[in-house]
Order: C-alpha cells, then structure tokens, then sequence
C-alpha cells in the first residue's frame, strides 16, 4: 500500500463522557466530501490513551462503515505495552483497516533495541500495512533513523510519521533508508514535502481538510508556489490549534462551529479562556478559507 497524501488525524468527539458517535460520523462525511487520502481515528488527537478496547473497535468500525469504501482508514493501534499492541492491530486487521499506525511505546522509555524488538513483534503478528510514529513530545523516546531503516529492511513497514518539530528529520530518513515520510507537525508539513515527504498526518485537516488536501497535492506536484501560499494562510489557524495541548484547541473550534461538544476525556480539558480568545479570533479572521 502507498501512504502518499493528506491524511486527518480524527478528533474523538464526546458528550456527557461517552463517545458522541453522530458527530463522529458528521465529521467523517465532511473529510470524505473534502477528498483526503485517508482518516486517522484512534491516534494521539482521538484520544486514544484514555478509548477503552471497545471504544477503539466501535470508532474504527464506524469509520469504515462510514468512509472505508472511498478513504483509506488507518488507525492507531500503538500502545506502551507490545502484547497490547498486537492485539490492537489483530483487532484491526480482523474489521478491515486498510493499514496500522504504531506509536512508539510511551512511559516506558524503550531503548532502541527494546523498540526494535516491539516493532518486529507486532509486525510478526499482522500482515497489514504498518507505519511507524515518532513523537518524542509526547512519548519521551525518540526513534532513530539506524533503527527505521533496519525495520524499513523488514519489509513490514511501509511508511513513518515524523513528529519530532524538525525538518532535518527528513534527510536523516532518507539518508538511511528509502522509507515514505508523512509529515507529523502541521506548522512543518510543505518544508518536508519539499525535501521528499509524501504527505500529511493533519490536525487542522479536522477544520480544513479540502486546504490541507490541495496544499499537498500541490505540493506533491511540484508547484510549491502554491503550496506556499496555502501554507501561510493555514498558518495562524496551525499556531491556534497548538496554542494549548492537542486536541484541546482543535475541540475547542470544532465546538464554536458546532460540530462537536467541547469535551474532552480526563485529564485532558478545554482550553482557557485567553486560548478561547485566540481561537475565536483566528476562526473569525479565516472565514472564507473554507471548511466553514
């Protein structure tokens, strides 16, 4: 499977501590009208931490159900525990995802060879698709570039999402193996498709999935130009989303259109009021970017 596009990182909408499942689906019409390449549920910006088994199931079910026939649907399955992991990715293979994408394991601080060995042995226990993610930010470790290439040399895995704010993580990647690159950081993504990514693991394509997805596909096609462009008119929207920790903002504007609760799952909680502020401005001042 090619891993090339924009790709959303699907929020979690809840009500009243549960998942609002209506809104989720509205939300999945709106990426599928848009056009993505492909949904991400069941990530660091669904929540996923604190889904329940069922929860996950129930989520990657309804995303397929709702877009799987246009989108491809990849979700997470990663977790700090390796024998959680594969059940997680078995269970997803079992429903139909296209493909799995694998946090490094958090809290536990793995060495590279301790991550090397989860990583082979989740691949060990599913043939779907598999991408990597590296999130030091929210994991504490970092995947090396020796230790992608010598999975990449697998065959298992097809792709990496790189999260860790640098656009030299690009060419440390491609100087070590010939993984496909998907950016991980919004404010980053057209720096690294400039230097051979292939797409995007969006927050903001929650608000602005048909921007995001022309911004890549321009870029994709070698009109930077463009991509530029659209790259700034983004960017207030991409500093507002990450003025608090993610999914708070990115909630916090999908509830001021009323497309979802503004409700998040301990010990997680809406932004500020100041960050309410920022957000509310910003909205204002991109009406007409479209997405509205």
């Amino acid at each position: 499977m090619e891993f090339r596009g924009a790709y959303t990182a699907l929020v979690t909408p809840f009500r009243d501590g549960a998942v609002d499942t209506e809104a989720y689906r509205k939300l999945l019409e709106a990426q599928k009208a848009a056009g993505v390449t492909g949904v991400v549920p069941c990530g660091c910006t669904g929540e996923a931490a604190t889904l329940s088994v069922e929860e996950r199931k129930d989520l990657l079910n309804t995303a397929l159900e709702t877009v799987g026939d246009k989108l491809s649907v990849i979700p997470g399955t990663g977790s700090n525990s390796t024998q959680a992991t594969i059940a997680l990715t078995r269970d997803a293979e079992k429903a139909g995802a296209h493909g799995a994408m694998l946090i490094t394991p958090y809290y536990n601080k793995p060495s590279q060879a301790g991550m090397l060995d989860h990583y082979r042995r989740v691949a060990d226990a599913t043939s779907l698709p598999l991408v990597l993610y590296n999130v030091p930010s929210r994991t504490g470790v970092t995947l090396n570039p020796d230790t992608v290439a010598a999975l990449f040399d697998t065959g298992r895995f097809a792709a990496i999402k790189e999260a860790g704010g640098s656009v030299d993580a690009v060419s440390d990647l491609k100087a070590a193996s010939d993984i496909t690159i998907l950016s991980g950081d919004d404010s980053l993504t057209v720096p690294m498709l400039s230097l051979g990514a292939s797409g995007v693991v969006s927050v903001v394509s929650n608000l602005y999935p048909g921007v995001v997805r022309d911004m890549v596909e321009s870029a994709l096609a070698g009109d930077f130009d463009r991509a530029a462009e659209l790259h700034f008119k983004l960017l207030p929207v991409v500093r507002a989303a990450f003025c608090e920790p993610n999914p708070s903002p990115v909630k916090a504007m999908l509830a001021l259109r009323d497309l979802i609760a503004n409700e998040l799952r301990p010990p997680l909680v809406p932004v500020g009021q100041s960050s309410m502020e920022l957000i509310r401005t910003t909205l204002e001042d991109m009406r007409g970017l479209g997405g509205e």
